[in-house]
């Protein structure tokens, strides 16, 4: 074992994941998570059975539900709560002596934009606002194409870590690359973030098309293809873009990079998406009759079962694309769809027809 200490906050499949790839190089890593039978399924069976079944877990991992516990007094911390929960997890950290003194290094995993009196806002900016000034301009921020499934299994990966502070990228590079997991720095760390988070809205409507291919009535029969996916998967990174330059990103290429068109692709195409998943689920289950509207699924996500970020995702890029005059079709037409005002064969039909 070596001298350093981490914590990850937040026991789901991806936060264990990265937990696991620390402890396996021999750091002592702390997870937290809500659910004591989690905790006790990783100290006691080696296993987080209901969110990463299958994957032995080193003994360097050790769980704990007790937030201040975790996080107090650590060199890494690792915030991979679902963006839903993570500003309130936050501000319960704010007085651990650690973190208020800016010892503690910081990098986020989650997926997606928190609301603010100001609307929608990207994750970093608005954890700036809450945490000591020591952190302004030095949060790392790390996405790219990746599941936990695979990442716990040694799949080669590559991920980004942005930051506007070098240093800090380089020090989470070095506690998280092996020789399968390739980590890569970026200055953009807006670009970083709108592409991890937009991406989750277009996997959703990629999952729709995906399960119309098989299941279509009517006029939309036998009219979808792999290419008409492409077709989806390609205006959906062009919105993606739209919506990044539009919020700060000063990266063009980040776009087409791992962080963009990487991390969009495998997002759509992998049968580990969740956000993929719910789209196949709005087609395949009618998976929105038990909701009235968007507001009622984001009330109630937790009765779906699993999580897809995608959902409060779309509600932002609504905002944000209304606030600054955006064309972002596929959004806003994910979001009628989510608020059940449209049916998604008739948003699909008239999608392509706007692109004829």
């Amino acid at each position: 074992m070596n001298n350093t200490r981490a914590a990850v906050i937040g026991a789901g499949a991806w936060g264990t994941a990265v937990a696991k790839v620390i402890a396996d190089k021999g750091t002592d890593t702390v997870v937290w998570g809500l659910e004591e039978d989690v905790a006790e399924d990783i100290n006691v069976r080696r296993m987080n059975s209901r969110f990463l079944p299958d994957v032995p877990l080193p003994a360097a991992i050790r769980a704990t539900t007790d937030l201040i516990e975790a996080a107090s007094g650590k060199e890494f911390l690792i915030l991979a709560s679902p963006s839903l929960y993570l500003l309130d997890t936050v501000k319960r950290m704010l007085m651990i002596p650690s973190i208020r003194e800016g010892e503690t290094t910081i990098a986020v995993l989650t997926k997606g934009f928190l609301p603010s009196p100001k609307g929608p806002r990207l994750i970093l900016e608005m954890l700036e606002d809450y945490l000591p000034g020591f952190y302004r301009q030095s949060l790392v921020y790390i996405a790219g194409p990746s599941h936990a499934e695979e990442v716990s299994r040694g799949k080669i990966t590559g991920l980004i870590a942005a930051s506007e502070n070098a240093r800090n990228s380089i020090r989470f590079r070095d506690l998280l690359k092996t020789n399968r997991l390739l980590i890569f720095p970026s200055f953009d760390v807006k670009g970083v973030q709108v592409a991890a988070a937009a991406k989750n809205v277009v996997a959703i409507a990629f999952g729709m098309m995906d399960a119309l291919k098989t299941q279509a009535q009517g006029d939309l029969k036998d009219i979808f293809g792999d290419g008409t996916e492409s077709l989806l998967l390609a205006a959906g990174l062009n919105e993606i873009q739209i919506l990044g330059h539009a919020l700060g990103s000063t990266h063009p290429e980040t776009f087409t990079s791992i962080s963009g068109v990487g991390d969009l692709d495998v997002t759509c195409r992998s049968i580990f998406g969740r956000n993929r998943r719910f789209g196949r689920e709005i087609i395949e289950k009618d998976v929105l009759s038990p909701f009235k509207d968007l507001e009622d699924l984001l009330s109630r996500i937790n009765e779906v079962g699993y999580l897809p970020e995608g959902v409060a995702a779309a509600k932002y890029v609504k905002i944000l694309s209304e606030k600054y005059r955006l064309k972002t079709p596929i959004c806003a037409g994910l979001y009628q769809i989510l608020n059940r005002e449209v049916a998604p064969e008739k948003f699909l039909q008239n999608f392509l027809k706007g692109l004829m």
